[in-house]
């Protein structure tokens, strides 16, 4: 099992002068401790589920490129993109820029998007959900077209490219992978079952039946199932001085048994650097087993 890390917080004590030093501080230690990912939320405003809207947020990709230049060796992965956020053009040359310029480490993480609040308080157009689905596929269709090399004009339903030319290329062969995040039965996995590399889950207890549906999906769009990897968000709760560590790994083996291959994992305190490293001496080795 590999560990990554997602960092969905940036209102840490230093405040907005310090973030820049403290976040580059934090993915060194994460990169050097062996997490597999880094990854940061695409959302303009706080979700509420980690507070108030007006908590410091950072926009994604902007963030990852400036992560990028502070790491060498973890997946750069926005978890998820909003499709309504971006123009999948411009969407397929942010991921391939940030690719190239970390030496191949970025993913493109993305999902139908959710948040309306930030959408209409920035003034960005927010469709009902079946019309954000299909602008999800056209949008992994241009990006899987433009990583391709292929030139020649795109005519969907929503978009329409003339010539979506990509240069230079991505590195990674034959495109940055893709993870296509949430855990509907209808469209989200099916979309993972035509498009993806990467699957996003988010409930243990629904981990058996959401993979189960996903198995039914790629049987029948032909995908072999087993080259889709299973990844949940996950929250670490390392305890008082890390007192907790053995129930981690012995939850993280049980999610392994169940399917998942890699865990994407807030951390309390990640600013603090400290559960970061007894993560990493403790938990990214014994999960490595798995």
């Amino acid at each position: 099992m590999k560990i990554g890390l997602s960092i969905a917080e940036f209102t840490w004590p230093g405040g907005a002068p310090r973030l820049g030093p403290d976040l580059a501080r934090v993915v060194r230690v994460a990169d050097q401790c062996g997490f597999d990912s880094i990854s940061v939320m695409d959302h303009f405003f706080q979700i509420p589920m980690n507070g108030p809207a007006e908590l410091e947020m950072l926009e994604c990709y902007t963030t990852l490129a400036f992560i990028a230049a502070h790491t060498s060796k973890a997946k750069l992965l926005p978890l998820v993109t909003g499709t309504p956020y971006r123009h999948p053009g411009v969407l397929a040359k942010m991921v391939t820029t940030l690719d190239v310029l970390s030496g191949g480490r970025a993913w493109l993480g993305i999902g139908a998007a959710w948040n309306e609040a930030e959408a209409r308080g920035l003034g960005i157009p927010f469709p009902p959900l079946g019309e954000r689905f299909e602008r999800l596929e056209e949008t992994l269709q241009i990006c899987l077209r433009m990583w391709q090399g292929d030139e020649s004009p795109y005519s969907g339903k929503y978009f329409q490219l003339e010539r979506p030319l990509n240069v230079p290329q991505s590195l990674q062969r034959p495109h940055p992978p893709i993870l296509v995040g949430g855990s509907g039965e209808k469209k989200t996995l099916r979309l993972v079952a035509r498009y993806a590399d990467a699957c996003n889950l988010f409930r243990p207890s629904e981990v058996p039946r959401k993979l189960a549906i996903l198995r039914e999906h790629c049987e029948a769009e032909g995908r072999d199932y087993n080259t889709i990897e299973k990844t949940l968000a996950y929250m670490f709760d390392l305890g008082e001085d890390g007192a907790r560590v053995s129930e981690v790994v012995e939850q993280l083996h049980e999610l392994a048994e169940l399917g998942i291959q890699t865990v994407i994992g807030g951390v309390k305190d990640a600013h603090t650097v400290t559960p970061l490293e007894v993560i990493g001496r403790d938990i990214i080795p014994a999960a490595a087993d798995f």
